[in-house]
């Protein structure tokens, strides 16, 4: 599992949280993530995420 961080806010998307309040589940891998997912802290697209290394 990968972490993909917000480049405008920092915020993480965690694939093995996933973004349950935005329709995404838990386990959900960053290329299954929809295209139309917004960042939920600063409504950043996803092209704007970047992958992180823990």
């Amino acid at each position: 599992m990968k972490r993909w961080m917000c480049a405008n806010c920092g915020w993480t998307y965690d694939e093995a949280l996933g973004d349950p309040d935005s329709g995404v589940p838990p386990g959900t891998a960053w290329s299954e993530v929809p295209g139309s997912w917004r960042c939920p802290d600063c409504g950043a697209t996803k092209v704007e995420f970047e992958m992180v290394e823990l």
